[in-house]
């Protein structure tokens, strides 16, 4: 709720939002489509610049209404063409946002919380604590900025950003609402027209917001699996006491049966040296998905100061695939890209210093990057 001296931040509705903010003005709902266009598919942020909406709406926008997006205190492009954002919102907390391109398509990795309760024992953003939620304009911010970044386009199949997913700093489940606003509005036509099937939500594996989610969206799913039985989930994963493996691969299902689609969820497991990368466990992940419909997404463990973790020999994590291979699963290891600039899975925390300000800032993201 705004207070009556703030602004609403246009910036984080959805379509169904903006049109009940412009019928609170008395306004038609069509509004919502010119403002929508005019914020998200041209990056305006001026109401004078929206040359199709009548002044004295401006005006009136001018008074009650904003927009708004994160303010850029870092832009780098790593050598192999991945692109880092260091963005500060609102109360001066900052997060990273990294932009991963292949070939045509380009993925977004955004953050939904500024640090993280669940403190898995591999992640770095969970060592700093949580801080709180980002607002939905905070989400789609960053996407937002992104996409501003390149502007103008030649045309629609220009577009940088193909591809979103939700496994930036945070768990986007335990922000529930402000996290499907902004996934909503990746989708829109009217925004950025992104397809179900490259929005993706990752999850260390909340139950009741996972049902919950299935019945008000179908986004593309990344369950954080990280292991291949409770004994070891739990020590990496500390949420799989409250809701372990079983419980978390029934909701998985559920998720999947509501799909109108045949789209098979993304396991992601990061292999780390000594721990869960020995041939017994890819043995015992095989058999504990063999009846979900997935592919498997390996990801060699990033060592960050804080962690006794260390990285697999490639060797290692070519021997787990090659068994889940065999097993009939589409196996991939990501590959680590732009850690020239700290934006490499597991290396975002980096120290940023805000010199206008004399002070050091340490940003965080989520261990999972895209």
């Amino acid at each position: 709720m705004t207070s009556p001296n703030e602004k609403t931040n246009l910036l984080g509705l959805p379509k169904a939002k903006l049109e009940a903010f412009f019928e609170s003005m008395g306004e038609k709902k069509f509004r919502a489509k010119q403002i929508l266009q005019w914020i998200h598919q041209h990056g305006v942020d001026d109401f004078d610049q929206m040359t199709n909406v009548s002044k004295a709406l401006r005006d009136k926008l001018k008074q009650v209404a904003e927009v708004r997006g994160p303010d850029v205190i870092y832009d780098e492009t790593s050598k192999d063409g991945t692109r880092k954002w260091i963005m500060r919102m609102d109360s001066g907390n900052s997060v990273e946002t990294v932009l991963i391109p292949d070939g045509q398509r380009g993925t977004l990795c955004v953050s939904s919380q500024i640090g993280c309760s669940l403190d898995c024992t591999f992640c770095s953003t969970g060592k700093r604590g949580f801080n709180r939620n980002l607002s939905a304009a905070e989400i789609i911010g960053q996407v937002w900025v992104a996409r501003r970044a390149f502007m103008p386009f030649d045309n629609v199949a220009d577009r940088p950003i193909t591809n979103v997913v939700m496994m930036g700093m945070g768990e986007p489940l335990l922000n529930f609402d402000n996290v499907v606003d902004a996934m909503d509005l990746m989708m829109e036509d009217l925004a950025y027209g992104i397809s179900k099937r490259r929005v993706t939500l990752s999850t260390s594996g909340v139950v009741p917001a996972l049902d919950r989610l299935g019945e008000v969206s179908d986004v593309s799913l990344a369950i954080s699996l990280h292991a291949p039985n409770d004994p070891l989930r739990n020590e990496l994963v500390p949420l799989n006491k409250k809701y372990p493996i079983a419980e978390l691969l029934a909701a998985t299902r559920r998720y999947q049966s509501r799909l109108p689609d045949k789209r098979k969820v993304t396991i992601e497991y990061t292999v780390i040296a000594g721990v869960n990368d020995k041939l017994e466990h890819a043995h015992q992940l095989a058999a504990l998905l063999k009846d979900l419909p997935c592919k498997i997404n390996l990801i060699p463990f990033n060592p960050f100061p804080e962690s006794d973790f260390r990285r697999p020999k490639a060797m290692a994590t070519r021997r787990f695939q090659s068994i889940l291979n065999e097993a009939g699963y589409v196996t991939t290891v990501r590959t680590t890209r732009g850690d020239d600039i700290d934006a490499a899975c597991g290396q975002l925390v980096g120290q940023f210093e805000d010199r206008t300000r004399r002070s050091a800032r340490y940003i965080q993201v989520h261990n999972v990057a895209p």
